[in-house]
């Protein structure tokens, strides 16, 4: 009995001194106030881990950095399907699509076909593109990460949370990236086609969340990721969640993150009650600052 007082009463006192346990399914955390830069929480944010298609950021900024024209008309290569995993999907083969649809393609609906079609009509190609690439790395002072190709798909693709907030933050500046990932949804042309494309995060437009900026991203190496900007609590913050095991513990910790900064759970965006509330067993405490004014 009085080990048990010792202990609950050790725990108000961690409380008392502004410090709070919060659990985080994801491997590493951080979350930003965009306009200080303070680091509000986190987890293990110095980290480097796979991003998967986290990476499209990057390389968003990269392609919109050469100015080309958007209304150019691209068509799909075979050079362009997965060649990591082998998966199918991502617009058919041969279909032809301007630069600007794929584009949004590549940001709302993460396809890496639409990816490697714009990376393979860079100026001076795939070589130039990826020097490009480490001149923007090695620009934004991403020390912790290394870029091998554009989709995400390669493992060796990888970066840390506080990394990945410079990159958002980067990524603010080019007013296409927060326009594109920030719908809901989007008809592009395809093939002379209107076609819907929605947004892989599901917490866009979703009760009590403004995202301004967003991308996830899955690979089993990476799990399940999420890079985004978005108003809570009156203040405008950044959030990185990388290495989460299912989609509902990355829609955990998300909601964790808004309770923490509001003060209230926002309306589920997950469809399975269940799936809402299991956790992963392997769930570490850590330890954060306590709510901000």
């Amino acid at each position: 009995m009085l080990r048990r007082f010792t202990v609950a009463f050790s725990l108000l006192l961690v409380c008392s001194t502004g410090q709070a346990r919060i659990d985080f399914a994801s491997a590493h955390v951080m979350v930003v106030d965009d306009a200080s830069g303070e680091a509000l929480l986190s987890k293990d944010g110095a980290s480097a881990a796979p991003i998967a298609s986290l990476t499209k950021l990057m390389t968003a900024m990269v392609l919109l950095d050469a100015q080309q024209d958007p209304d150019e008309s691209l068509r799909i290569e075979a050079a362009d399907t997965d060649r990591f995993r082998r998966s199918r999907g991502g617009i058919p083969v041969g279909s032809v699509v301007p630069r600007g649809a794929l584009l949004d393609l590549s940001l709302l609906a993460s396809d890496n076909r639409a990816t490697s079609a714009l990376v393979r009509h860079y100026p001076g190609g795939l070589a130039a593109f990826a020097a490009a690439m480490q001149r923007k790395i090695h620009s934004l002072g991403l020390y912790s990460t290394l870029i091998e190709e554009p989709t995400g798909l390669s493992p060796n693709n990888v970066s840390s949370a506080q990394d990945m907030v410079k990159v958002l933050r980067a990524a603010t500046r080019y007013p296409a990236i927060s326009q594109i990932t920030s719908q809901r949804s989007h008809t592009v042309l395809v093939n002379g086609r209107h076609r819907t494309v929605r947004n892989t995060n599901r917490l866009v437009g979703a009760p009590g969340w403004h995202v301004l900026l967003s991308k996830t991203g899955f690979t089993n190496d990476a799990g399940r990721c999420l890079a985004m900007r978005a108003e809570a609590g009156g203040r405008t913050v950044i959030v990185v969640l990388l290495g989460a095991a299912r989609p509902s513990q990355r829609t955990r910790d998300a909601i964790t993150i808004h309770r923490r900064l509001v003060g209230a759970t926002p309306a589920p965006v997950v469809r399975s009650a269940g799936a809402r509330l299991r956790l992963a067993a392997q769930r570490t405490h850590v330890v954060v600052p306590a709510s901000p004014p």
